[in-house]
């Protein structure tokens, strides 16, 4: 495999771009508008920058990666050559869908399509394509470049061909894949979700302050990061989302997304990404 086709450039597509460059493949990264592509390709600029300025890289290194990046506002383009291609968009199962009706009509019939959605269910995404068996999950992990997990996911009717090309390409990025069945939210998401509700919860209803409640996890749980810490860096909106599909897939209450979701994501406060979430950047 040699190129990869990255569709969306928000913080988990440019992420999984970012990590094919640094691995070696050509890319073809793909958003709707030219200011949402740029903000992509500058994050990956100020992140490969970063392993430069910290000598983890030679100069030879960070532009080799930066001359493996192309950018498009077209999928075609995008698309061309790619032997895979990963659909990173926001988690709304239409927009997937037509993406995949897009990709499925424009590749041959060997490119592997993956989703990298978090909750969303594969067999539904892969109804959309005229060859359901080439259509699996790759569900990466926020930060994309420090998270070393992806739940490769079979749809009703992948076949095992595309499965392990999935596998050998999550491997061929430094990634560590689990295969996961197709259940709503897959493994770590039905866990995770359940802490992203309680925390708003407890937030909401003033159970703690959201130092403390990410104090109690970090010391009273060994968590690497609060709960409010977590959420900011993925988004709150990717979180509201997330539970959305959970809530609608599993219709358990335990899913039902806390109001103070909503409201966040109606004020814009969607973590780091806008400089405001549960905490201030």
């Amino acid at each position: 495999m040699k190129k990869i086709a990255v569709i969306g450039a928000g913080t988990m597509g440019a992420g999984i771009a970012q990590v094919a460059a640094e691995a070696g493949y050509r890319v073809g990264l793909m958003d709707v508008k030219d200011e949402y592509l740029e903000k992509g390709l500058t994050t990956i600029r100020r992140f490969v920058g970063r392993k430069l300025e910290k000598a983890k890289i030679s100069q030879e290194e960070h532009d080799g990666i930066m001359a493996r990046l192309a950018g498009t506002t077209r999928l075609a383009e995008a698309l061309d050559g790619a032997e895979l291609a990963v659909e990173a968009v926001l988690e709304k199962i239409d927009l997937k869908k037509q993406i995949f009706k897009e990709m499925d009509a424009i590749c041959p019939g060997e490119v592997l399509l993956a989703s990298n959605t978090s909750t969303l269910s594969i067999t539904e995404i892969a109804s959309a394509a005229r060859h359901p068996e080439r259509v699996a999950g790759t569900h990466f992990f926020s930060p994309v470049p420090v998270m070393r997990l992806v739940e490769v996911i079979k749809g009703a009717r992948t076949g095992a061909a595309f499965i392990t090309r999935a596998v050998d390409f999550c491997r061929a990025v430094g990634k560590e894949p689990i295969v996961v069945k197709d259940v709503p939210g897959f493994i770590v998401n039905r866990f995770l979700c359940l802490l992203y509700n309680e925390g708003a919860y407890q937030l909401m209803n003033q159970v703690g302050s959201k130092e403390d409640i990410d104090k109690g996890l970090k010391l009273g749980a060994n968590h690497p990061m609060g709960i409010f810490e977590l959420m900011d860096a993925v988004g709150v909106d990717v979180i509201y989302y997330a539970l959305e599909s959970m809530w609608e897939a599993t219709q358990e209450e335990r899913y039902r997304p806390c109001p103070l979701f909503k409201q966040m994501v109606a004020e814009n406060r969607l973590g780091r990404k806008t400089g405001e979430g549960f905490y201030k950047y």
